[in-house]
Order: C-alpha cells, then sequence, then structure tokens
C-alpha cells in the first residue's frame, strides 16, 4: 500500500499528458455530461510534513472539451467562462487534513475572478520510477461545488420544473506529478 511518507521533499511538476482534470454537470436533470480540461500546469511543493506541503495549478478555460463542439463554444463564452477576458481558472491549497489514512485537500479555486474555498478529498496512489530516470507519482482527487458560486449562473427553466444545467458540479482529477 502506497504511503504518503514515500514522497521525497521538494518540488514536483504536473505532467499534464499524463493528467486529467475532468468535471460532471446534469443535464435536464436526467443526465450527466462529462467534460475535462486538456491543459493544467502547476507543482506541488512536499515538504519534509507532508501535510505542510503546497499545490498550485493553473487550468486553462478555453482548453474544456466535452465532446460537442457548439456546448464547448458557448461554455468559452461570456454565458459561462467568458475565456477572452478570464483564460485560466488557478487552484491554490491551503491545508490538508488527515484523518487517519484519509486525506482533505484544502484550496482556493479562482474563476473570473471570484475565489472560493474548496475541499478535495485526496488519494495518494503511490511513487514510481519513470524509464528515463525520473520519479513520478501519482494523486486522485474528488469534490462537488456550486457553480453559481463563481457567477456561473446561466440556466434555462424546464416546462416541468427543474433547469437545463444543474447547479452541483463534481470535480474529478487524476494527477501524476514529476520530480524536478
Amino acid at each position: 500500500m502506497a504511503s504518503i511518507d514515500d514522497l521525497t521533499p521538494g518540488t514536483w511538476t504536473i505532467d499534464e499528458s499524463h493528467t486529467t482534470v475532468g468535471f460532471t454537470a446534469r443535464h435536464l436533470m436526467i443526465t450527466k455530461v462529462r467534460g475535462r480540461f486538456g491543459k493544467v500546469s502547476g507543482a506541488a511543493v512536499i515538504a519534509d510534513n507532508r501535510l505542510d506541503s503546497t499545490v498550485s495549478a493553473v487550468i486553462e478555460l478555453g482548453s474544456i472539451e466535452t465532446g460537442d463542439a457548439g456546448r464547448d463554444e458557448h461554455l468559452r463564452g461570456a454565458d459561462f467562462f467568458d475565456v477572452e477576458n478570464n483564460p485560466t481558472m488557478t487552484f491554490t491549497s491551503t491545508g490538508i487534513k488527515t484523518d487517519g489514512g484519509d486525506y482533505t485537500l484544502l484550496g482556493d479555486l479562482t474563476i473570473k475572478g471570484a475565489t472560493v474555498p474548496v475541499e478535495l478529498e485526496l488519494e495518494f496512489d503511490g511513487v514510481s520510477g519513470d524509464p528515463w530516470g525520473g520519479t513520478r507519482a501519482g494523486f486522485t482527487a474528488e469534490g462537488e461545488v456550486n457553480r453559481k458560486d463563481w457567477g456561473l449562473e446561466w440556466n434555462v427553466p424546464l416546462d416541468g420544473g427543474g433547469v437545463l444545467v444543474g447547479e452541483k458540479i463534481k470535480i474529478s482529477l487524476d494527477v501524476e506529478l514529476v520530480k524536478a
């Protein structure tokens, strides 16, 4: 079983090609639409006391992919992310809580100039050497946010009740880090 103590202190950078920043939103109150952001950068600075470690990430909002080009353009536009004026969202950790072997990553998520604290359930997946002589570490994280907290309020009411797009957004991260 992987132990967070297997991480060596220092800076670990996000490997964009092996990292997924995903989300799930309700559509018409009956189905789920999944998407991802294809461009992410950042780093984790692992401290001697692993619970004092920090994480920062920048996600390019224009890299959103949901499998529907029209929907992606709508999400990039002024109704949602307004990518022209707000090209990125950022995450900066503010702490790590532990409860036995369970971890919660606390941080500030900034979208469209609004910064809101979030909590992500964090799982350490392990450390491994790679074929190029480097060292990599894997993490998964999940959480749920309300998009309205960032002013992402666009919606359409449905005749039978409910709305076109749900307020709650599930976040799922699969992150691979490379030791610098």
